[in-house]
């Protein structure tokens, strides 16, 4: 007879939002081991599974700490009551808590008033909403608002009876009656039952003993201090939801998403398990994501599994159309459904797609080996040379209102390329080799048609090293200390290291403002190469990976996503954190289009 043998939760913590998928392993009447459900539709010698979902309310009422989600709260700052700012980030485990905090937690409260001060009204920011003022008072007296008798779990109307049963003080309410459960607001603070059971098909009655698991305390999702965007040009003004007015601009969003193969807790043992969770992390990233509104998105570290099912159907949802390139599988030897790559989505009123490149680099280091090493060393050379990395470059039209942006007469093209050049540190000519193959690509889609070009990605190379010298100033200078490393000879002579395209770092606009008000912004770069100081921040390393570079004589820089400063991270020893879900942190930059110059 069908019997389950075990059942757990992969993750000890629920949080809003996340789904809640059970472990449930069985054995089947033939004595074999299974974790496939067997549902009522489809009944296995007469028997089949039934879940339940419990809310498990007890009369004492608590909240969640903001700062330690797993922690029950006992303090509460009034300002943020009194400045409308949301209640969850009110809360406070202990006075020690609240006063680490206070230097982060003030930020929300000048926030609102700022936007008080400025508009007199409530501001829209790129992500997320505050208004009002207030101060840092607390308040110990705390109690959590009750929860609704009942809730939908993603239907129009309420599916299960209110309480079910009460006993020494509890309720339990039945939320859901499917084996996975997404935890709602009305959950938070609460302990959730689920239970499986092998029902007899034809009597519809329990047989055998009723498995039960008991979470812990549901959490609210951690949400970040939102980030502006920041004003370099003075060319457009934001509307009401934080996009630009002109219809001749548009916004490029790239972010290195941290896959999960690659999120170890080894790696990353710093963030709580449950924040490391793909479960938490894919829904923390989503709603970052949307919520930057940007009209085209570069992904990379974008496992081929999670783009088919999660990124492509929700961004999807969001009026995005998407295009994946997977990295290639000549070193990789794992599942090949875990191979990540670079996705580029566009808004579908803003851009139709009108050609796709892909890049192998492993192709390209074939074709270099064939022609340059000699026999003996062609085997030494392609274990040198290839690393699996890929480049999507896409070209697109845009649109508004169905016309080009500038000339309604011709066509406004625009060439994305995206990338992840994933190649360790003391291989430098191997990685100054593949980004030069790639801006010699987008050299011949420039010189077939004279397009502005954006070049987004992870590069893993430092301001000043000499693949940033390539992208930033169109050389290398021969005494550059990166080419002492180039045992193939791949990169000689070289003066071969140049392009033509006249590509710019959009984060570097931030060194051309004047005014006290860019001080905080221009002190998050560094002075000699108006980078930003980090883009990548784990407990052994710091640095900028991450770029966006575009073509200054075709796109004009209109405002940039505020950058992070490092204190505020270090909060939470480093990324990815509770708040901020891939050990990078997003780019995005606005631009408009302005007529072509004649290229260097």
């Amino acid at each position: 007879m069908l019997s389950v043998v075990r059942v757990h939760l992969p993750s000890e913590i629920p949080i809003v939002g996340c789904e809640l998928t059970p472990y449930v392993l069985l054995r089947r009447p033939d004595k074999s081991v299974s974790t496939d459900d067997v549902p009522e539709t489809a009944p296995l010698d007469g028997h089949f599974l039934r879940y339940k979902w419990y809310r498990v309310q007890s009369d004492k009422k608590v909240a969640v700490c903001s700062i330690h989600p797993s922690e029950q709260a006992t303090l509460q700052c009034l300002g943020c009551v009194k400045a409308k700012i949301p209640l969850s980030k009110s809360y406070h485990c202990t006075t020690k808590c609240f006063s680490d905090a206070w230097q982060h937690h003030r930020v929300l409260h000048d926030r609102a008033a700022s936007a008080l001060n400025e508009n007199g009204n409530e501001e829209e920011e790129v992500f997320g909403r505050f208004n009002s003022t207030g101060s840092g008072t607390i308040n110990s007296g705390l109690s959590a608002s009750a929860s609704s008798a009942s809730l939908t779990n993603g239907s129009a109307t309420p599916l299960y009876p209110a309480a079910v049963t009460q006993r020494s003080g509890e309720t339990w309410f039945e939320v859901g009656r499917s084996k996975t459960y997404t935890p709602t607001a009305d959950d938070v603070g609460h302990v959730l039952k689920f239970e499986c059971v092998v029902v007899d098909a034809e009597t519809k009655l329990p047989v055998g003993h009723v498995n039960t698991i008991l979470t812990s305390r549901v959490i609210p999702a951690p949400s970040p201090i939102p980030r502006r965007a920041i004003h370099v040009d003075g060319m457009g003004q934001l509307d009401g939801d934080g996009r630009m007015t002109s219809s001749a601009t548009f916004t490029v969003l790239s972010y290195n998403i941290l896959s999960e193969v690659y999120a170890s807790n080894d790696l990353y043992n710093y963030c709580p398990s449950w924040a490391l969770s793909w479960p938490y992390r894919r829904q923390n990233l989503l709603r970052e994501i949307v919520g930057y509104r940007a009209d085209i998105i570069c992904l990379q570290e974008v496992q081929s599994d999670h783009y088919e099912e999660f990124f492509a159907p929700e961004l999807d949802k969001h009026g995005y159309y998407g295009l994946y390139k997977r990295k290639t599988n000549e070193v990789y030897s794992g599942n090949t459904n875990t191979i990540d790559g670079c996705a580029t989505f566009f808004r579908r009123d803003r851009f139709s797609h009108v050609k796709k490149y892909e890049v192998e680099f492993n192709k390209a280091a074939q074709s270099l080996t064939e022609a340059t090493i000699p026999t003996t060393q062609k085997k030494t050379a392609l274990n040198r040379l290839v690393k699996d990395n890929v480049a999507l470059i896409v070209v697109l039209e845009a649109k508004v209102n169905n016309q080009p942006f500038d000339n309604p007469g011709k066509r406004q093209l625009l060439c994305v390329a995206n990338t992840h050049v994933n190649v360790p540190q003391d291989l430098k000519d191997v990685k100054l080799w593949q980004v030069h193959t790639l801006l010699k690509g987008l050299e011949k889609i420039a010189a077939s048609a004279d397009i502005p070009m954006l070049v987004c990605g992870d590069f893993n190379s430092v301001p000043g090293s000499a693949p940033h010298a390539l992208l930033a100033m169109g050389k290398v200078d021969p005494s550059h200390p990166d080419l002492a490393v180039d045992p193939l000879n791949i990169l000689r002579p070289h003066s071969k290291l140049v392009h033509q395209l006249p590509l710019v770092s959009a984060y570097s606009s931030f060194a051309r403002t004047v005014g006290l008000g860019y001080e905080p912004h221009k002190r998050r770069l560094d002075g000699g190469t108006n980078e930003p100081l980090f883009t990548n921040v784990t407990r052994d390393f710091i640095g900028t990976l991450d770029y966006i570079f575009y073509t200054a004589d075709s796109l004009v820089v209109e405002s940039l996503l505020e950058l992070l400063d490092e204190e505020s991270l270090r909060k939470d020893t480093a990324l990815p954190s509770p708040e901020w879900s891939s050990d990078h942190i997003a780019l995005l930059a606005e631009f408009r289009c302005c007529k072509n110059k004649s290229r260097r």
